[in-house]
């Protein structure tokens, strides 16, 4: 293998990117397999994220194994394992980050041009076949989507394993509230990593340091970088800061594997919405569990992401014109999963089923009551837990849900949470791996009761499409009906178990005394990171008033969930 190190990379307004490109030692040409973001490409993965990769280590010894893993790199492919069977593999640091020099300004238009130009001068390059791939999690998944939808002339592939495709609904503001994570993630993994910054980790393979060469002063540094947090505070709305930064998926046209989680706050709408969403006909979808960096590097995950780039970029038969076009692992309560090829998302023989919020008996009902009956809660508090009786059956449920309910409020707003739940016999939670969290919800939903107002254009009978464009306040006391997206999930539920759902003003907690495991300060409770505490965003007591739910007669509160009914003609096999 050839390894050229800060390769650069001239973009079209002159500014010069870094990128290490490892490749083949036999003087032929071969296909790319690109990356670009602000992580660091010089930042082992072992020293920048040691807890992720100990369980690699110790749960998942596939996923390092064949390798020396000397070059291995956070959320992208490790070369040894991609070069041997003919690919070029390319990094670059993106504008202001690593060994690139600039304005850092993350998931910003100028950051997905250079993308592009990047993708265009790995093309011309005379060990380059002209064929590019794009392949990467999180936010090298993200910037996927983006560049895609600028439809580079040389991209012919990508994969976005477990990236969001919309800026604010997914990466920013559950429901139009605002979520911490920018806050939390920004500091250690992409400020940590600025080009300029003083002192940072060195690589293991060259001693350089990964962000650099120069030192810049502090003064240069915060000129150097736009303040994303700060940002977020200032756009409560969905404007042009957010539409600048969700691509138009409807323009990407070039072949997609879609691979998503079940349970990542982040990414997992974003997934199933690019699959839905893009032009081309020749698109994928596959959905995991566990965290979300596993799969993308186990043995399984690898052979998927060769085989779907065997076929599109080198032309190889490698049984791709066989994939189903999703291919889903189905979450049982033992923590195992069901894999097995559909059809279609959401799966054609979706059972569309209202689950009656029932205020009096505080159950989830097949019908709804004939008379109309409220209840309170304090935003703050508990809120109100509804369940089914004990399931006389095994129940699937699998695909997008959402809830209609009708509510008004003491104040002038409302926060609502929905979380999806499933409890054993003995009144246990279920909880799942999720992308963060050790023991994670079954599904969530989120909305600020001000921001309710939704596109029927776009809106499906089970995903509203609200436009989270303007702001209608509340009459305090006065009802108002909402739509509740609730994002994808899949759980078999055994009989004897029970399904409910919390509704809250406030981030849903498990119940119990702990202790939790705690990131950057957060308690893993159920959402991992992903909480919505902003001080700025939250902290108006118009968020801590007294919430009421309506149900029954004119005006029932329902969930509408996608229950799935065996397939006998279809496979299946459980698998860890």
């Amino acid at each position: 293998m050839l390894i050229d190190w800060d390769v650069p990379i001239e973009m079209n307004d002159g500014l010069v990117l870094r990128a290490d490109v490892f490749r083949p030692n036999d003087g032929e040409r071969h296909p790319v397999i690109m990356s670009h973001g602000p992580y660091g490409k010089g930042l082992a993965f072992q020293d920048g994220f040691p807890a992720m990769w100990r369980n690699l280590e110790t749960e998942h010894p596939d996923a390092l194994a064949g390798s020396s893993n000397l070059y291995q790199n956070w959320e992208t492919v490790d070369p040894e394992k991609w070069v041997p069977d003919g690919y070029v593999v390319i990094r670059v640091d993106s504008r202001g980050a690593g060994r690139s020099p600039g304005y850092l300004d993350i998931f910003s238009p100028r950051e997905t041009r250079d993308y592009y130009d990047c993708i265009e001068w790995a093309a011309v390059q005379p060990w380059s076949t002209g064929k590019v791939g794009l392949l990467g999690v999180s936010y090298y998944a993200v910037n996927q989507w983006q560049v895609a939808a600028l439809q580079p002339p040389h991209l012919a592939a990508i994969c976005p394993w477990e990236g969001s495709s919309d800026f604010y609904r997914e990466f920013t503001h559950h429901g139009g509230i605002l979520n911490i994570f920018c806050q939390q993630w920004y500091p250690g993994q992409v400020a940590s990593v600025q080009y300029g910054v003083e002192n940072p980790a060195r690589s293991r393979v060259t001693g350089e340091p990964v962000a650099g060469p120069e030192v810049l002063a502090s003064e240069e540094l915060a000129k150097n970088a736009a303040d994303t947090v700060a940002e977020l505070r200032n756009h409560p709305l969905l404007d042009e800061y957010y539409r600048e930064r969700t691509p138009d998926l409807s323009a990407i046209t070039v072949p997609v594997l879609s691979a998503t989680n079940w349970a990542h706050h982040l990414h997992t709408r974003g997934g199933f919405e690019g699959y839905a969403g893009v032009a081309g006909e020749q698109k994928w979808l596959e959905v995991h569990g566990l965290q979300h960096w596993v799969e993308f590097y186990t043995d399984y995950g690898v052979a998927l992401q060769k085989r779907f780039f065997g076929h599109f970029l080198r032309g190889e038969d490698t049984g791709w014109s066989d994939q189903p076009p999703v291919f889903v692992h189905a979450r049982r309560v033992d923590g195992t999963f069901e894999r097995r090829g559909e059809t279609a998302w959401p799966l054609d023989r979706t059972q569309w089923t209202k689950f009656h919020l029932d205020v009096e008996g505080a159950t989830l009902a097949p019908d709804s009551d004939s008379v109309e009956r409220s209840t309170e809660f304090d935003a703050a508090g508990d809120g109100l837990t509804f369940w089914t009786s004990p399931l006389l059956q095994e129940m699937e449920l699998m695909g997008p849900a959402s809830a209609s309910l009708r509510v008004s409020s003491s104040t002038t707003d409302a926060d609502l949470f929905l979380t999806l739940r499933v409890q054993d016999p003995d009144g246990r939670d279920v909880r799942f791996t999720s992308a963060i969290d050790p023991a994670g919800g079954i599904a969530f939903g989120w909305l600020r009761a001000s921001r309710r107002k939704t596109d029927p254009d776009r809106s499906l009978p089970y995903r509203a499409w609200h436009t989270y464009d303007e702001r209608q306040p509340l009459t305090p006391g006065a009802p108002v009906d909402v739509e509740v997206e609730i994002w994808p999930t899949s759980v078999i539920i055994p009989a004897g178990y029970r399904l409910g759902v919390s509704l809250l003003g406030r981030d849903f907690e498990f119940p119990g005394d702990g202790p939790w495991p705690v990131v950057t300060g957060v308690p893993l409770r159920g959402n991992g990171v992903f909480v919505h505490t902003d001080p700025h965003d939250r902290g108006s007591q118009e968020y801590a008033g007294t919430t009421t739910l309506y149900s029954g007669g004119a005006h029932p509160s329902y969930l509408l969930l996608p229950v799935v009914p065996a397939a006998p003609s279809v496979p299946r096999r459980s698998s860890d």
